[in-house]
């Protein structure tokens, strides 16, 4: 099961420094899932993505966010 989500956006520039954030971070595989049409994600995320969501925790981490911050969260704390 995939740990993390990153909520996002189509052509986000904000999502697309997510993503680069994240792969300096080494961060392990995660599954995108863009809000773009969803109602229910767009009352939730829509003035905060890109968000990164650690599932087994909860924990989600609004932009901006650094390397060491997502390698906190996919550690647990």
């Amino acid at each position: 099961m995939t740990e993390l989500i990153l909520y996002q956006r189509d052509d986000c520039h904000l999502c697309d420094q997510a993503l680069a954030v994240m792969a300096a971070a080494r961060a392990p595989d995660f599954r995108s899932i863009w809000i773009d049409d969803e109602p229910d994600l767009e009352d939730r995320y829509g003035v905060r993505v890109p968000v990164l969501r650690h599932v087994p925790s909860g924990r989600e981490l609004d932009w901006p966010f650094n390397a060491a911050d997502v390698q906190r969260l996919v550690a647990g704390g």
